[in-house]
């Protein structure tokens, strides 16, 4: 499970450190894709398999499928780190996020979530007017 929240920067070459807590549930190899809201999607091998199973069972009858599972597969590629844990986001990758230099990282359950330092904390603001709320609304498990 993947859980905190980590500021971090690319460095010259568009490389990105992974944060050492985040690196055992990812593995030697996972893939990074476009996520939604402007960020970037993270995915041990595993999970990214199920994700994979389940998308193919979608109706590829329809427009909307069609065209998000096509972003989404074309987005991603296979990340294997170097030594320093450190790997490559590529620049069509960078746009969809928005992302140019001062990023955050998050632990976010099964996935891990690639954000522009602006539009992170942007969003975040938002997110916290409605936090409460959106807990009333969804969880309705008690935490």
């Amino acid at each position: 499970m993947f859980m905190g929240e980590y500021q971090h920067s690319l460095d010259d070459k568009g490389r990105l450190i992974i944060p050492a807590k985040l690196r055992d549930g990812l593995g030697e190899k996972f893939i990074l894709t476009r996520g939604l809201d402007r960020s970037l999607f993270v995915y041990p091998l595993s999970e990214w398999e199920n994700i994979e199973e389940r998308m193919k069972t979608l109706p590829t009858t329809q427009a909307d499928t069609r065209a998000f599972v096509r972003m989404f597969f074309s987005g991603a590629i296979e990340c294997e780190p170097d030594k320093q844990w450190r790997i490559t986001i590529p620049p069509n990758l960078r746009t969809h996020a928005r992302i140019d230099k001062d990023l955050y990282i998050l632990g976010v359950s099964t996935r891990i979530e690639i954000w522009a330092r602006e539009v992170w904390e942007e969003y975040a603001a938002q997110a916290e007017e409605s936090y409460e709320a959106l807990a009333e609304k969804i969880v309705g498990i008690g935490i």
